[in-house]
């Protein structure tokens, strides 16, 4: 039987991938935030799962937003780092697991999740950042990878309990697979981080601590937050840690808190990282 073994979630600030793709890190201005980065990395080191779903959005590369669906799985066997108007990353491509993603997929639809299917996709920093954030820079990804795009762009937007039931729904699905495989989860995007608009810039690490602290203690308090409670608490972007809950809703009523890091500012952005590992 697989079995999802822990979830992470973090920010997938693009500005972390292109200091780490530039030589970068060592400068005053990253230096705290790849600091606060290493135990995220040695805890994945000795912990890497056989297959890792992460739950990221696309920031308009493959999807413009006359065409985004509400819950996207990529089902391919490979996909290619996109490009986001810069060339694409120099990153190891992003190998996937189509039997494992198709098996989620077909248990999902038949529980009533209507879930669209991708049989090729080029994931953007939503999903490579996440990855750096994990492995630095191999020159292979050490885990295969199944994307879940959530429409966190586009009018209407999933609600937060919903995020959460469909990685409730996830688990079950997973823990039905006959092979034998170690799973993990992120849920990617936020915190707290507006782009543009009167309110750009604006920061709220209490929202953010609170959303982390329920993550550990009472993650049905995230799942009753509105979109408006991001707008106003979050910033217009902070939308984006709905993604957050699917990872909470996959893992186990009870969990560990392994690692929690928080900084201010990267970019424009609250950065944000937590390690979950499941219990009994």
């Amino acid at each position: 039987m697989a079995r999802i073994i822990a979830g992470m979630g973090t920010s997938h600030v693009p500005g972390l991938g292109a200091a780490m793709d530039n030589g970068k890190t060592g400068e005053p201005y990253w230096q705290p935030l790849f600091k606060g980065l290493e135990p995220v990395r040695a805890w994945h080191k000795d912990n890497i799962p056989d297959v890792t779903i992460i739950v990221y959005n696309d920031h308009a590369t493959s999807y413009s937003l006359d065409n985004y669906s509400t819950f996207t799985m990529g089902v391919a066997e490979e996909f290619i780092p996109a490009d986001e108007g810069w060339g694409p990353r120099q990153v190891p491509m992003v190998m996937g697991h189509p039997e494992l993603a198709w098996h989620i997929t077909e248990n999902l639809i038949l529980n009533e999740f209507d879930m669209a299917v991708a049989g090729s996709l080029e994931v953007d920093h939503g999903l490579t950042v996440p990855l750096s954030v994990a492995y630095d820079q191999p020159d292979v990804w050490p885990t295969k990878v199944i994307p879940l795009c959530v429409n966190v762009i586009q009018y209407p937007q999933p609600t937060p309990l919903r995020c959460y039931k469909l990685g409730q729904a996830i688990r079950r699905a997973v823990e039905s697979f006959p092979e034998d495989l170690s799973v993990g989860i992120w849920g990617t995007g936020g915190m707290s981080h507006q782009l543009g608009g009167e309110r750009a810039g604006v920061l709220n690490p209490e929202f953010d601590t609170a959303f982390m602290n329920n993550l550990v203690s009472d993650p049905a308090a995230n799942t009753r937050l509105t979109h408006t409670d991001f707008i106003r608490e979050a910033g217009c972007e902070g939308i984006e840690m709905i993604m957050w809950n699917v990872m909470r809703g996959a893992l186990n009523d009870n969990v560990n808190e392994i690692y929690r890091f928080y900084h201010i500012p990267v970019s424009a952005t609250a950065y944000g990282a937590i390690i979950l590992e499941n219990t009994d």
